[in-house]
């Protein structure tokens, strides 16, 4: 019998360690000899990355497969052929350096040298060298400021010990190499400050044994994502016309895109090593169109849908023999290692993608397009959704407003437990693909460009106000939430307009001058990030201070909710610190809670759980309920 009771206050098999459980993820899927390989997060194990061969962890704590470079880290690990037999190389989270191992045999032991002692040195994008006798990959030196003394080089970790060779260093950022088939050529991609490598990169080539190098695509408005050797030529997704599509490019430089579509078939490089696409055979190859598999055929031109009830792939795509293996999920599925037969359309789950949890209490994603004051604005809606429970017939629920991060990302329709843990009580989510998201073109993109703060702002306001105006929410008990980038739009929200009552704001950016000017306090990687998305520094120094949520504590529309991992480098938690600092004394409700050991994100199960029981009673107390079995969060004034 379906009971009635307020928004917020309803029951729930959905518990906070749930969503801990579903937190580490599936990372950097490939295939061996037939075999899925991939690394998957262990929240209940201090957050720590585990790899794993078709169901079998090769490696026991503490190892932990993971690695720093840009702070975001790369592919972490690769396969290698030898004389000897199979090995793995990987790089370790504690010391950054690279191992080998047998898989068969797992002892691994160093093959990185160790860090002098003014030097740390980091390595990822790993893949094999010549022969599988060499790890070719991407290593960033650390010398002093972790922020200004930085440099990275395309390095050969020689497997029989001899000392790491310099390929190249062309750029300042640049993908790992990529060896062709006849052992000739090398490819990467790199790019400069203060471009992002969203907004132009350049793919380069040398011949294997010299470092001058020949720039074949890109530039300062095209950005080459992923190159990978297709014999003596190059496949690359780059966007010349404004779409990431895929182009075959000869080393004479001449270019040709096999099947020409406004559609994103790549994505943003936050990472190193992701891969939209992949071969399946001549003139077929497996891609990504938003997210969605699908085949490019290069003879018709087109690009095709694979109809499979997991929607949505990882940007981890390989192929042998016409089966497709990757991480994928749904909206009532978590994501799962899947592999695909393209020939018979079997698809086999490595992992399980069937939640724990009873399918009737995860929110169904609506896809909907809003109208900002930009332009269409899509957005994913997850109404309260609890078959035990309705709300009263003179109430409607309370919205959170979930902003993503990057804030050059997207949300996608998978199921997300985090939300699911606050739709099944009884408040709505709105996940919103502001202007500047991905997975819509460039020029979509670019609408963020010196926008930050204005753009998503409003954007996530009218989505907001249109669920409010057609009564699906409650005006009055309207929130925003958000993470990184997100929590930056959280908080300039919160103190620019007044469409919500309050607001959970993560490892945020709140102060733009001191994250990015003189002395500033982010990491390299994104040191000039702020550039292009708010002006040039510092000749625009008026409009960082006067869009920074920590000049404006004082036009807070509501309560507000911190949440800081104490090791965070790329948004330090000075920057929350001083936040509450200012609020203490406002008489503005408030809390900031900190958590040791995390860096820019919550991976431990202890953490994930705190932070998701202090966020419901934070809107318990800011919405005005009760919600059930959670500690009461305490809020100064």
């Amino acid at each position: 019998m379906v009971k009635i009771a307020p928004y917020g206050t309803w029951t729930s098999p959905i518990g906070a360690a749930d969503a801990a459980a579903a937190g580490g993820g599936l990372h950097w899927v490939d295939l061996h000899n037939g075999r899925p390989w991939w690394a998957e997060g262990r929240p209940a194990e201090g957050g720590r990355v585990a790899l794993v061969r078709d169901g079998e962890d090769l490696l026991p704590p503490p190892w932990n497969v993971r690695n720093r470079v840009h702070e975001y880290g790369g592919r972490p690990w690769v396969v290698l052929d030898t004389p000897s037999g199979t090995r793995v190389a990987f790089t370790n989270w504690d010391d950054q350096r690279v191992y080998v191992f047998d898989p068969d045999d797992p002892r691994p032991v160093p093959l990185s040298p160790e860090p002098e002692r003014r030097h740390g040195y980091r390595y990822a994008d790993l893949t094999a060298g010549p022969g599988h006798a060499e790890v070719w990959c991407v290593r960033e030196t650390v010398t002093g400021d972790a922020r200004t003394d930085v440099r990275r080089e395309l390095v050969a970790l020689p497997l029989d010990g001899s000392p790491v060779r310099v390929l190249a260093a062309s750029h300042h950022f640049m993908t790992g190499p990529r060896l062709s088939p006849d052992g000739r050529h090398y490819a990467w991609i790199g790019w400069d400050h203060p471009r992002m490598p969203w907004d132009g990169t350049e793919l380069c080539v040398a011949e294997v044994g010299s470092s001058e190098h020949r720039v074949l695509a890109g530039g300062e408005s095209e950005a080459v994502c992923q190159v990978e050797w297709e014999g003596d030529s190059l496949l690359a997704l780059t966007d010349p016309d404004g779409w990431w599509n895929l182009y075959r490019i000869g080393l004479d430089g001449t270019s040709k895109n096999l099947a020409p579509c406004a559609d994103e078939l790549g994505g943003p490089m936050w990472q190193l090593g992701n891969r939209w696409f992949a071969a399946i055979g001549p003139g077929r190859y497996a891609v990504l169109r938003s997210g969605a598999l699908a085949v490019l055929d290069e003879r018709s031109g087109t690009v095709t849908d694979v109809d499979v009830d997991l929607p949505v792939w990882r940007a981890h795509l390989a192929v042998q023999d016409g089966v497709v293996v990757s991480g994928a999920a749904g909206p009532l599925t978590e994501s799962a290692v899947v592999s695909l037969d393209l020939s018979t359309g079997v698809l086999t789950e490595h992992t399980s993608a069937e939640s724990p949890l009873p399918v009737d209490y995860l929110p169904v994603p609506e896809e909907r397009v809003f109208r900002g004051p930009d332009g269409d604005v899509p957005a994913y809606v997850y109404p309260p959704r609890n078959p035990d429970f309705a709300g009263p017939a003179d109430e409607k629920p309370p919205y959170v407003v979930h902003v993503h991060g990057g804030p050059t990302s997207r949300v996608a329709a998978v199921v997300n437990l985090d939300l699911a843990y606050f739709t099944s009580r009884g408040i709505g989510v709105v996940a919103v693909n502001y202007g500047g998201s991905t997975g819509y073109g460039r020029a979509f993109r670019e609408r963020l460009r010196e926008q930050w703060g204005v753009v998503d702002v409003n954007d996530c306001a009218a989505v907001a106000q249109a669920l409010a105006d057609e009564g699906s929410a409650d005006g009055a008990r309207l929130g925003i939430r958000g993470g990184s980038a997100g929590g930056w739009t959280s908080a300039a929200s919160l103190t620019s307009v007044k469409t919500y009552r309050c607001g959970m704001v993560a490892y945020p950016i709140l102060d733009l001058a001191g994250w990015t000017g003189e002395g500033g306090e982010t990491h390299d990687f994104e040191s000039r990030y702020v550039e292009g998305l708010v002006g040039p520094w510092p000749e625009a120094a008026d409009r960082y201070a006067e869009r920074s949520p920590s000049n404006r504590v004082d036009r807070l529309a509501g309560p507000v909710l911190l949440l800081q991992g104490l090791e965070d480098e790329i948004c330090p938690p000075e920057q929350a610190a001083r936040f509450a600092t200012a609020l203490d004394g406002s008489g503005i409700p408030h809390a900031y809670l900190t958590f040791e050991g995390e860096q820019h994100g919550f991976r431990k199960a202890e953490t994930i759980v705190a932070a998701l029981e202090a966020e419901l009673s934070f809107y318990g107390q800011v919405f005005g309920f009760t919600p059930d079995g959670v500690p009461v969060l305490e809020l100064r004034r």
